[in-house]
């Protein structure tokens, strides 16, 4: 889950975007709207800071999923595993112990070099990174056991984010897995009930309540209908679970399961100190199958025809 730090503010722009005259409709819409080019410049501008500025989901208590999931996969010296997104490259080093072929892939020059001096010279000459999208995996079709993706399927546009995950699966071996972990937008929805709740029972009027919350909560970066993120450039795709599901299985993707990766109140949330009583805040940890036997992914519409009792 991406948070950036309070008092860091944009305003809407009310852009009014020109429309068909038939469909006799006016769109409104704010700056998160507006495609951002060059991604992969704005993502190393923050590699510098990265691990400073968005939650953590390795961080010490943290709960993760993924260490289980890593844990269970058979004869991990034998298979490929890709850290894709891998970032300044926190989790490599964990996968140098186990895999015994690792490779690195990241979008941004400067996210990759910060995980080079992570790893240092001996440990990064057992890497094969890679510099390009990760939807750029048409040379390594078939060949992965185990892809990873932490934080970084938040592309703004869901054509992307589809077509990523149609190449994943396309990577994958038949009975390759996609372990990942996505940052959750009704995780900011609870934050902001029990922040709104905090406000109400300090005695304030609703109004100013509300303020309060949006302010803390951090609202002017989020577009909570399209679940979309902004913050210094970048633009995310914050996830719901059920979305989850939805396009890993439109991908081809199948045994799909989702659990909470569950972040501590500390100091890296708004009012921490106070909602810690609270069961905690999350993002969402899924695990997703390559659908065996198949080149072409098959629709959900033909996976639910072929359960017992369809029509």
């Amino acid at each position: 889950m991406a948070l950036g730090p309070a008092g860091k503010t944009r305003r809407a722009s009310g852009l009014r975007l020109p429309v068909q005259p038939a469909l006799r409709l006016v769109l409104l819409v704010g700056d998160n709207d507006i495609p951002i080019r060059n991604q992969g410049r704005h993502w190393s501008r923050h590699a510098a800071a990265y691990d400073d500025t968005f939650l953590d989901p390795f961080a010490s208590g943290v709960k993760n999923p993924l260490w289980d999931a890593l844990d269970a996969i058979t004869d991990p010296g034998r298979k490929t595993v890709i850290d894709l997104g891998c970032g300044t490259g926190p989790l490599l080093p964990r996968l140098l112990e186990r895999f015994g072929r690792v490779i690195a892939l990241d979008f941004a020059p400067a996210m990759l070099a910060r995980a080079r001096e992570r790893l240092g010279p001996e440990r990064s000459c057992r890497v094969s990174f890679l510099h390009r999208a990760m939807h750029e995996l048409d040379d390594l079709a078939g060949q992965i056991d185990v892809a990873i993706t932490i934080n970084s399927l938040v592309m703004p546009d869901v054509r992307l984010i589809e077509g990523t995950l149609r190449s994943i699966h396309a990577s994958l071996r038949p009975k390759g897995v996609l372990l990942g972990i996505v940052p959750s937008i009704d995780a900011i929805q609870y934050h902001t009930m029990l922040l709104l709740d905090q406000a109400l029972e300090q005695g304030l009027e609703m109004a100013d309540a509300m303020r309060f919350t949006g302010h803390h909560a951090e609202h002017r970066f989020y577009d909570f209908a399209f679940g979309r993120f902004k913050f210094q450039g970048l633009r995310q795709k914050f996830w719901l679970p059920f979305e989850v599901e939805h396009r890993l299985g439109k991908a081809g993707f199948r045994g799909i399961k989702l659990k909470k990766v569950l972040y501590p109140w500390d100091e890296t949330l708004v009012g921490s100190a106070e909602l810690a009583s609270f069961p905690p805040s999350w993002d969402w940890f899924f695990l997703a199958r390559r659908q065996a036997g198949s080149h072409r992914p098959r629709s959900l519409r033909e996976d639910i025809a072929t359960k017992p009792g369809s029509p």
